[in-house]
Formats: C-alpha cells, structure tokens, sequence
C-alpha cells in the first residue's frame, strides 16, 4: 500500500512536472525561482542539494512515525491495519501544526466497512497501475524506444534515475 501511494506521487509529480508547472513564488529564502526544467529528473538534477535533503529528512520522518506503535495505532505487524498511518496528534501538540495525511476532514468516520474496502482495493490497484507508469516513463527517458507507446512523447534523460544525489553520498567516504 505505501509503495502504490509513494508512485501515485511520483506519477503525478512527473506529469506536473513535465508540463511545466510550478508554484508562484520562489523556491529558496533568497529569491531564486524554480528551475525552468520540463524534463523531471533533470529538474530533480537542477534542484539544490539541501533542498534534496529536506525531502529526504521528510520521508524519514514519515517513515519513523509510520512505524510507531502506541495504544491508539497498533503496528500493521503486530495486528493492525496496513496502510494506516497514526495520527500526529501527538506531533501537532508538541511540536506544530500538522493536518493527519490520511482523512484529514474526517469525512470516512461514518462511511461503511464495504465502501472501505472497495476504496482500499481501487488505492491497491491506483498504485500498482502508477508504479508501472512511472517506470515506463523513466524507462523510456533512459532507453528510447523501451516503451513504444511513449516513444517521442517523453524527454530522453542522460543522467542516472536511480542516484537522487549528483555525487555518491554513500560511497564517497569508501573511495567510490
């Protein structure tokens, strides 16, 4: 379920993102605008690396507080539902304010088992279907023609799609 719900983002980020939309106001403190860039990972490679790192502190800290378990979220390993993420309750009290990502306006409080699960099914087959639409457009950016029916329609992509970083972070320390 996570996974599906990290590619339905990211498909939808590169279809924004190709298109060249962007938010209006600048992207740093000291009034540098967001990068022109309508090809995605290299918009990715244009962006800076703190900025890099916040989005990688912010999916560390959604991971850490996917994974807690208290006595009003029971971890999907120990009995609890898959996919459920606890609320920041906690966070919003103690540190700011934070809406829940899942349901923020409460509005599946009253709705019925089955209309859950039906949309729990359709979210499980939204991100199958996003994780092979993602991948069929950087496959196609990285090797023309691997994806016939995107052929001429996605920018080709010289860089390297799996290295979020233009230096290796990780093994820069060991020599590589």
């Amino acid at each position: 379920i996570k996974h599906g719900r990290i590619a339905m983002f990211a498909f939808v980020g590169y279809i924004v993102h190709a298109n060249g939309f962007k938010f209006p106001w600048a992207m740093q403190m000291d009034g540098a605008p967001f990068p022109t860039e309508t090809n995605p990972p290299a918009l990715w490679d244009t962006i800076p690396e703190v900025a890099k790192w916040q989005i990688f502190a912010t999916i560390f800290f959604l991971e850490f507080w996917s994974e807690l378990s208290t006595p009003e979220h029971t971890h999907y390993m120990s009995g609890g539902k898959p996919g459920d993420m606890p609320s920041l309750q906690l966070f919003r009290d103690n540190v700011h304010f934070a809406l829940d990502l899942y349901d923020p306006a409460g509005m599946s409080k009253n709705m019925s088992e089955e209309k859950k699960e039906s949309r729990l099914r359709a979210e499980i087959n939204n991100g199958r279907l996003a994780m092979l639409g993602i991948f069929g457009f950087l496959s196609e950016q990285v090797t023309s023609g691997s994806v016939p029916a995107l052929s001429g329609i996605v920018k080709p992509y010289s860089g390297e799609v799996m290295a979020p970083f233009t230096h290796n972070v990780i093994g820069e320390p060991f020599g590589f």
